[in-house]
């Protein structure tokens, strides 16, 4: 990976390109973020950097937490992400890495935590098939049916069952960014991403690109 950053998703809109194609996208405010910590290969073992992103006030955060900002060097932050970088001779410890590090054009990844629907049964957390809405099947049409057999009489690791449905990490990758506002600190990306509104995001340059 060569860079990454830090975001808050806003929500999606559409844009027209030269000739007049509409490109569904969503707008990400990605940055600024200062860098918190740098890891090395000689210190560490790899090389990489901790990202901080979103003002924090004191009183949120921890005393351990405090301290590590003020070693830093910066103002306390809400966020922390680390991105495994190939070389990071070029970052500083108290810099700022802006959404201009990106560009039009290029394939990006972007990780997020989908939307939590809590506990849900199979037809939605699987999409399994509902039985037949007729006489004769009682009150059982979303219900999951058979788990398995009698021999061996237990249910096997794995199976599609009912649970907790969204809460979880998911990353999309190859989207294409369409678009940046250096000024608004705006990166706009074609397609849907992970996520809510005001759900914080993580943006690199895309792994199979």
């Amino acid at each position: 990976m060569k860079k990454g950053i830090i975001g808050k998703k806003l929500g999606m809109t559409q844009i027209f390109d030269e000739v007049g194609n509409v490109i569904p996208v969503t707008l990400i405010e990605a940055g600024p973020c200062e860098i918190a910590q740098k890891k090395t290969v000689e210190n560490d073992g790899y090389d990489a950097v901790q990202l901080a992103y979103c003002d924090a006030k004191e009183k949120h955060l921890t005393k351990a937490e405090l301290g590590h900002f003020k070693k830093a060097g910066i103002s306390p932050k809400r966020h922390l992400k680390e991105f495994r970088l190939e070389d990071t001779s070029a970052y500083e410890v108290g810099s700022t890495i802006s959404v201009d590090t990106f560009a039009a054009g290029e394939k990006v990844d972007v990780t997020g935590m989908t939307k939590g629907r809590g506990y849900t049964g199979c037809v939605k957390r699987w999409n399994h098939r509902i039985l037949r809405m007729t006489h004769g099947t009682g009150p059982i049409h979303r219900q999951p049916g058979s788990m398995g057999s009698i021999d061996p009489a237990r249910i096997f690791k794995n199976h599609k069952m009912p649970g907790q449905y969204g809460n979880e990490q998911a990353t999309v990758l190859n989207l294409k960014v369409v678009k940046i506002d250096a000024e608004k600190n705006l990166i706009a990306v074609k397609g849907a991403i992970p996520g809510a509104k005001d759900g914080i995001v993580f943006i690199r340059d895309s792994v199979k690109a």
